[in-house]
């Protein structure tokens, strides 16, 4: 599923609100969710899952083209855990 189709479906289930303030409203909770983790902040949504920030360490590795040694600089990278009620909605 991807945004738009996300705010399709919203906006079917609540034909009570305009498309464009659903558009917003799903917009809206992309952008302090991103802007959470840029603060290093870690995002929970109970029964969905929990956004967090890793650091990866810099590291030596390799050009598979060449062979050749690169190094990878230090970087953060978005780690996502899943809820139990979504686990147990997954597996059943």
């Amino acid at each position: 599923m991807i945004k738009s189709e996300l705010i399709a479906k919203i906006s079917e289930a609540n034909p009570h609100l305009y498309y464009r303030d659903v558009e917003r409203i799903v917009s809206k909770i992309f952008d302090e969710i991103t802007a959470a983790l840029a603060r290093g902040d870690r995002v929970e949504l109970r029964g969905f899952g929990a956004f967090s920030v890793k650091k990866r360490p810099s590291r030596v590795g390799r050009n598979p083209r060449t062979g050749e040694k690169v190094e990878v600089a230090e970087k953060c990278v978005p780690y996502f855990k899943t809820g139990k009620d979504l686990r147990e909605r997954l597996n059943d």
